[in-house]
């Protein structure tokens, strides 16, 4: 039975993997220090003798001993906050890059040879090539989320030159789905539970974006792990469609049976560093033969329908 570990494993996408890896009879080892990631989100896992939960700091903490006998990281946990980045620029800093340079290190010291990187489409920062694929030309950054994380992605890679490390980095498109907790669809539900009658929205409402679901971004990672071989894998996870932000605000309404007028701030971004246009290039998951099994309305609904499931959610403060 292969053992992985597992960091950010009480984080969205983190515990949704852990018991996406659990139903195929592995062994898993979750580090999550709590500041974002929910143990409730592991309430199932936890029932399972084969999981093995520690809240530690990946920043602060001593490491070592967690990732003895371990066949595979999963390195997830991260500081995913693009839009208030800059009021703490050195969390960016220390938690998509000096942890992820210590897991790194501590990979090196155990002699593990395969890594899962969760990194972003906002690395392309405002592409020229839409969609963008994995080798476009490298963008000038325009968060410091997204600087955090190609930093931490070219670390990965001269690791992985130097150290036999089979390294796969995915580039994500915003998440949706059962546990999320980030994002503007929390974000819209939780003005609209405010006020009702009226949204303010972030920028001018005309930002394209594409969406992917836990479900399908999970079954992706699985199989590109399975297919791709090359000692850096470098793997764009999206689907092929996007939607405006207006167009996204107009299901959520839907949903909640509420036609609120809607107020716009700023130019055509939301905030510094927000991408008015992100939509991945995803030919290289696609010749695997992966397909998306939700299409962007759908996850939305789904997210949506979630988070009324479980209002206890929206009353976190991010």
């Amino acid at each position: 039975m292969k053992t992985y570990l597992v960091t950010g494993c009480a984080g969205f996408i983190g515990s949704n993997l852990v018991d996406y890896l659990l139903k195929r009879n592995c062994k898993i080892i979750g580090l999550d220090n709590l500041s974002t990631g929910k143990k409730f989100f592991l309430k199932d896992a936890l029932k399972n003798k084969n999981f093995k939960f520690y809240k530690i700091d990946l920043l602060k903490n001593h490491i070592d001993k967690y990732f003895k006998n371990v066949d595979r990281v999963y390195h997830f946990a991260a500081n995913a906050d693009v839009r208030f980045g800059l009021k703490h620029r050195k969390k960016d800093i220390n938690q998509n890059i000096i942890v992820t340079y210590r897991i790194l290190e501590t990979i090196k010291k155990n002699k593990i040879n395969e890594l899962i990187f969760a990194s972003t489409g906002s690395i392309y920062g405002e592409a020229t090539q839409i969609p963008t694929k994995e080798n476009t030309s490298f963008p000038i950054q325009t968060s410091l989320y997204g600087a955090s994380k190609v930093s931490a992605e070219a670390i990965i890679s001269a690791y992985s030159e130097a150290y036999n490390l089979k390294s796969y980095i995915f580039r994500f498109v915003s998440i949706l789905g059962d546990r999320y907790t980030h994002g503007h669809v929390y974000d819209f539900i939780k003005k609209l539970k405010k006020n009702k009658n009226v949204i303010n929205i972030l920028g001018d409402g005309n930002q394209k974006k594409s969406y992917l679901h836990v479900a399908d971004c999970i079954q992706a990672i699985d199989l590109a792990v399975r297919k791709f071989n090359k000692k850096v894998n470098i793997i764009n996870l999206g689907t092929q469609e996007c939607l405006t932000v207006k167009e996204s605000v107009k299901i959520i309404c839907k949903i909640l049976k509420l036609k609120p007028k809607m107020q716009y701030s700023g130019g055509k971004r939301g905030w510094i560093g927000d991408n008015p246009y992100i939509y991945l290039d995803t030919y290289k998951i696609r010749s695997t033969g992966w397909e998306p099994r939700y299409n962007i309305k759908e996850s939305i609904k789904k997210t949506v329908k979630y988070l009324l499931k479980n209002k206890w959610l929206l009353k976190i403060k991010n």
